[in-house]
């Protein structure tokens, strides 16, 4: 099974002067786990992930002053649409995360998660006998 059988297309992206609070809401909104970071005086691409939101709240910090941009990670590992979903899980469990923005070409045309992958082989799984 490819990336782009599992891979959610339902993306969410923000720009790096949205607060935390503001990036949560958003995810929240559209149940999601991650956000696209677009920052157009960089060109780039980064990832906003829940984990991140908590860990800035966590450690004290205010989701209604602190911006996405401190709290992006921004040496992303993408996927590409036609990765198996083997070479997603391998590619997190090397960087230590739970989500792949999917390029197209240049364009992002995805997340895959952790949770999109278990879902995917989970029915693959239970139906080996033990």
């Amino acid at each position: 099974m490819l990336v782009r059988d599992a891979m959610s297309t339902v993306v969410l992206t923000i720009g790096p002067a949205h607060t935390l609070r503001q990036a949560a809401q958003l995810m929240s909104a559209r149940k999601v786990g991650a956000a696209i970071v677009f920052d157009p005086d960089t060109c780039g691409l980064g990832i906003l992930t829940e984990r991140d939101v908590l860990n800035a709240v966590g450690a004290g910090m205010s989701p209604d002053e602190e911006l996405a941009h401190a709290h992006t990670t921004t040496d992303v590992v993408f996927a590409a649409p036609q990765w198996t979903l083997e070479e997603a899980a391998n590619a997190m469990v090397r960087g230590g995360f739970r989500h792949l923005i999917v390029l197209d070409g240049r364009d992002p045309a995805g997340v895959v998660s952790v949770r999109d992958i278990i879902r995917c082989w989970a029915p693959l799984k239970s139906a080996i006998p033990a």
